[in-house]
């Protein structure tokens, strides 16, 4: 089965917007997850979108890929804090605020469905029996007062 990763690192957005991007496309199909990228509103989408092409063509480059890019998913997609620059912006009276601009680093992993081979006996339908539930303490006790009165 095959893996591939790609990272950006340093993007000017705050990891919580990014989240929420990316947990709209863990697990879905790459061709879902690049739909789902198109049409959302979040100018973060584009570029999660530009790295999950990335790890795409990675996949594409890694011996023993089989050449079906329908078969890949997202594994795994992540954003993580990056560092924060810090500036100055001048207030009333002589004071000043602090400005944080953040970053984010965004990694997306996909991975090979495993193919599915099914059976040549598929008439054969297999079952196995459930296990007897156990009963519970108090149940038990009301069935040993109900063989004592009797």
């Amino acid at each position: 089965m095959i893996e591939a990763q790609a990272t950006a690192r340093y993007v000017r957005s705050s990891a919580q917007k990014a989240g929420l991007v990316c947990d709209l496309i863990r697990g879905k199909t790459v061709n879902d997850a690049l739909a789902t990228l198109e049409f959302t509103k979040k100018i973060i989408a584009h570029e999660i979108s530009k790295v999950l092409r990335s790890a795409v063509v990675n996949a594409q480059q890694k011996e023993g890929f089989s050449g079906e890019v329908e078969r890949l998913y997202v594994s795994a997609c992540y954003a993580n804090q990056g560092p924060s620059f810090k500036r100055v912006r001048p207030a009333p009276m002589g004071r000043a605020f602090r400005v944080i601009k953040r970053t984010v680093h965004l990694t997306v992993c996909v991975s090979e469905q495993p193919l599915q081979i099914s059976s040549a006996n598929q008439g054969d339908d297999v079952t196995v029996a459930a296990r007897p539930r156990r009963k519970s303490r108090s149940s038990r006790k009301i069935t040993a007062k109900k063989a004592e009165k009797e």
